[in-house]
């Protein structure tokens, strides 16, 4: 169970030190409309974006380490842990999660959302195993 609390600490820390510092560089440079660290309550428990994006990381960070069965004592995943971050996330991000949002599956502009998408969680899916190693010695 430790272990498992120890995987979700780094998928939380990887949006607060991976994730959300890039979207503040895409959104410096308007790649994209909106700011890192968004204090906006969100649905249904009105906990800040940048919290509850951190939570999800959280989350996924455990189901990502476990399915790759990590340990801190064997060569690290870093290809199929950025792989993971930038794939499956994002798939279920713009399969799933903008749709229920009420941000619509157009097919014209998800060749670009992918791409930022891919960026954004692959570099989340990078810094997971960097924290999970840290946290695990």
């Amino acid at each position: 169970m430790a272990r498992l609390s120890l995987f979700f600490l780094a998928g939380f820390l990887a949006v607060i030190c991976f994730h959300q510092p890039l979207l503040g560089l895409l959104h410096s440079y308007e790649v994209v409309p909106f700011a890192p660290f968004n204090r906006a309550p969100t649905w249904p428990l009105g906990l800040p974006a940048w919290l509850s994006a951190a939570f999800w990381g959280g989350l996924w960070g455990t189901l990502m380490l476990a399915l790759l069965g990590w340990r801190s004592d064997q060569p690290q995943p870093w290809l199929k842990a950025l792989l993971f971050g930038g794939i499956a996330l994002t798939t279920v991000a713009l399969a799933l999660v903008f749709p229920l949002k009420g941000l619509g599956f157009d097919l014209r502009q998800l060749p670009g959302r992918f791409f930022i998408g891919f960026l954004l969680n692959g570099a989340w899916g990078l810094g997971t195993p960097v924290f999970a190693r840290s946290l695990l010695r």
